[in-house]
């Protein structure tokens, strides 16, 4: 089709949502690019972009035209990536999303082992809490922690974290040590905005409290943080407290009784993944597979 080509620029120019930043990406000047999208409309009789100064905007027609094109561009670049993939390692750019503390805590320790297996691919990583759209936005993969809402996106499950109930000697000192799960609700308890309760089980048993937090907040790493400096009891991942655990700034609450492992996926738009994503998917399942623990009850997803 004599249009392919234009239709890639297309795709390209949608997904970034400049023209000067695809041009960049593709490695051309923005003024060819532009010629030709403008080929490519007066081909197809229709406009397909609103150009203004400061960015660009999908017509209806555009709209329609970018969601049945986008996958076929999709699919002639992995299977070159694919065919290349005998030949060569992976390279280019990933492009992440991921929250901020699975960041930092299990994310960051591996990445020097993963660069120097891929020296050719680079990073993107978008920390944030929120969940980016993958269709509309230019990722090729989130991290996402907790159940999975129903949708057309494709879960790649990783693993599932361990958690427990800690809080500062200082603390317990102060407000008293919770003997049975009962107990926490007149406790400090830290939260996400969304969380009404918690979940605990021992010995196949499950019971649930309701808390009022002080504190509702998006950032486990605070919670940690507050949790040291005496001001709450905090649901912490088990790797992440350990050394807190080890030079006595944390202590374990309600040992006998445990919170439900969080589930950790990555998440695609499509099945059909370029060599670096797949590479790098592969490489957290198997490095993050220590971490694996029993299955978790859903709960709700925080990104």
């Amino acid at each position: 089709m004599k249009h392919l080509g234009d239709i890639a620029l297309f795709v390209e120019v949608v997904r970034t949502r400049s023209f000067r930043r695809a041009a960049s990406a593709l490695g051309m000047p923005n003024s060819t690019l532009s010629r030709r999208i403008e080929g490519l409309e007066q081909a197809l009789g229709l406009r397909l972009l609103n150009r203004t100064t400061r960015q660009i905007e999908l017509t209806e027609a555009g709209r329609i035209y970018f969601e049945r094109t986008k996958h076929i561009v999709d699919e002639a670049r992995v299977i070159h990536e694919q065919l290349g993939d005998m030949l060569t390692q992976p390279t280019g750019t990933l492009r992440v999303s991921l929250p901020v503390d699975f960041a930092r805590i299990f994310l960051t320790p591996l990445l020097p082992e993963f660069c120097q297996r891929y020296p050719d691919v680079s990073f993107a990583l978008n920390l944030t809490p929120q969940r980016v759209d993958l269709v509309a936005e230019p990722f090729d993969l989130a991290i996402r922690m907790g159940a999975l809402p129903d949708s057309q996106l494709i879960a790649h499950k990783l693993t599932e974290i361990p958690r427990g109930l800690y809080a500062s000697p200082k603390y317990l000192n102060l407000m008293g040590i919770p003997e049975i799960p009962d107990h926490l609700a007149s406790h400090d308890c830290f939260l996400f905005p969304w969380e009404e309760r918690w979940l605990l089980t021992q010995n196949g048993s499950e019971t649930g409290i309701h808390l009022n937090g002080r504190f509702r907040l998006n950032n486990v790493g605070m919670m940690q943080a507050l949790a040291i400096e005496g001001l709450g009891i905090a649901m912490l991942a088990q790797d992440a407290v350990a050394t807190d655990l080890a030079e006595g700034r944390l202590v374990t609450v309600l040992d006998n009784w445990t919170p439900y492992p969080i589930s950790v996926h990555a998440v695609t738009e499509t099945r059909l993944l370029p060599a670096r994503t797949r590479v790098f998917i592969d490489f957290l399942k198997t490095r993050l597979r220590g971490t694996g623990a029993a299955p978790a009850l859903p709960n709700k997803e925080t990104s």
